[in-house]
């Protein structure tokens, strides 16, 4: 009997520590699978999770918050194994302040020597061509939509449809311009004016901007910093960017820039789940946006 126990004991330990070994090495498989999924590591190149890479910042739709680009930026500026930055922009422009602080972001990161390099997707127009100028250099595809280089403030004016049904909206003020943009009663000349002199102000710069990032003189970005929009061919011609192409065209860029071999190891952008993204997915309703900006508080200047 007691040698029974004794001959079974050895097997059952070997198999006891053959499962705590399956065991360990699946967490360790999946904690590296989570953390590639997490940091977006790339097959591109060896897709190894460590040595020197370069990184994927994405800015998609309108630029009303760019707390997560601007963290981003800074900690990528802070890991010496990011030698470069490629900032993918699919948007249409957004709110100036944080367009202007995702710019600042950008020029602190080329400041700490590591270049940026833009690529420009579908869309890249006002406030997303804002962003781009802060870079290193800028790709986009010739039938990028860019440019629309303008501020603009939209109000509207219920003052006739309020009296028609007869509601009266009344307004106790201490300022006589607090009020400025309010939508139950017409513009004055005055508030126009002043309106006028915000937007042009903004607008100015917006071209120092442009200027200074593409090494072109004021009276030349005047020209066509009216507010149009341009193909990204139309946009190579007048120098607004610097050559044709997508995201792997910008990579290389980024990586002749670094001084990294190519094609570089790369670091995906970061994906962030979204419970509303996920539910209008589900629901088929991926092409309607959530509103996001107010449309009747005032005033809200947009390089959009």
């Amino acid at each position: 009997m007691s040698s029974t126990t004794t001959r079974t004991r050895p097997p059952r330990r070997v198999a006891v520590i053959g499962a705590a070994l399956v065991i360990y090495l699946g967490t360790a498989a999946l904690f590296v699978a989570v953390l590639s999924s997490m940091f977006g590591v790339s097959r591109r190149g060896g897709g190894a999770l460590f040595g020197e890479r370069i990184a994927i910042v994405e800015l998609e739709g309108l630029i009303v918050d760019v707390d997560d680009q601007v963290r981003e930026l800074r900690a990528y500026r802070d890991n010496p194994g990011i030698r470069a930055v490629v900032i993918r922009i699919n948007s249409p422009g957004g709110a100036v302040a944080p367009t202007q602080e995702l710019y600042g972001a950008i020029r602190r990161l080329r400041e700490a020597g590591k270049p940026v390099v833009a690529s420009l997707g579908a869309v890249a127009a006002s406030g997303g061509y804002y962003v781009a100028v802060a870079a290193d250099q800028i790709y986009a595809n010739p039938g990028t939509l860019t440019g629309s280089i303008g501020v603009v403030m939209q109000m509207a004016n219920l003052n006739a449809l309020m009296k028609k049904v007869g509601v009266e909206y009344v307004v106790v003020k201490a300022g006589e311009f607090k009020d400025v943009g309010n939508f139950a009663r017409p513009m004055t000349a005055e508030e126009r004016r002043i309106l006028q002199a915000l937007l042009d102000d903004v607008h100015g710069q917006f071209i120092a901007a442009v200027a200074d990032g593409r090494k072109l003189d004021r009276a030349e970005v005047r020209r066509f910093a009216d507010g149009r929009v341009f193909s990204g061919s139309q946009a190579k011609t007048l120098r607004m960017i610097d050559a044709l192409g997508g995201l792997e065209e910008a990579v290389d860029g980024a990586a002749t820039l670094a001084g990294l071999p190519k094609p570089p190891r790369v670091i995906g952008p970061r994906r962030r789940f979204s419970v509303v993204d996920l539910l209008r997915n589900q629901l088929g309703l991926a092409g309607f946006a959530t509103p996001t900006l107010p449309l009747l508080r005032t005033p809200l200047y947009l390089m959009d």
